[in-house]
């Protein structure tokens, strides 16, 4: 636990940047579809690589770091898949990006479940991994809904995940100060 409260800014950071890709797809709804696929993988590339970070920051003691580690993964995948393949379809990405979130989501209700015992304030985590799962089985459900729609459930998804793993960031960081856990260096 005081590894993670340690490196609360890696969490932060992901959700600053969920936060930031929010912004900007509700800034301009409009985007086209290659920017769409170039920014949604940069996003699951970062997003993957942070939590990536993360796992492995967290591994020694703690047995969540291996469901950690899987959604960081299945993130760089996805992101690495939709740069690789730049003209894929609008149904194509959707699937993508619906199988990365469902991936991602029950990977964070793993850790949730397994820190319940650790920490308060699981919640965010499951609430998070919770939004992911759905997101992506809405997608599945109604892919032909329009790209204008999908880069506004995209937008609102990662703005609303951003703003949780913020909120959860600075839980951990309040518990580090509580608890006495050193800083990093």
């Amino acid at each position: 636990m005081e590894i993670l409260a340690r490196n609360w800014r890696w969490i932060a950071l992901r959700g600053v940047a969920g936060v930031i890709f929010g912004v900007l797809t509700f800034i301009n709804p409009a985007i086209s579809l290659a920017s769409l696929v170039l920014v949604f993988g940069a996003y699951a590339l970062a997003d993957g690589v942070f939590t990536v970070i993360a796992a492995i920051m967290n591994r020694r003691g703690e047995r969540h770091w291996v469901a950690v580690l899987f959604g960081g993964i299945a993130g760089i995948a996805i992101g690495l898949l939709t740069f690789l393949m730049p003209g894929v379809t609008t149904l194509v990405l959707l699937y993508f990006i619906a199988a990365w979130a469902i991936v991602k989501g029950g990977a964070e209700i793993a850790t949730a479940i397994r820190l319940r015992k650790v920490i308060t304030g699981e919640w965010l985590l499951i609430l998070a991994g919770v939004l992911s799962v759905l997101f992506g089985v809405v997608l599945i459900i109604f892919p032909g809904a329009g790209a204008l729609a999908v880069v506004l459930w995209i937008g609102a998804y990662a703005l609303v995940f951003g703003i949780m793993m913020i909120a959860l960031s600075l839980r951990l960081r309040s518990w580090g100060k509580l608890s006495g856990a050193p800083r990093p260096a």
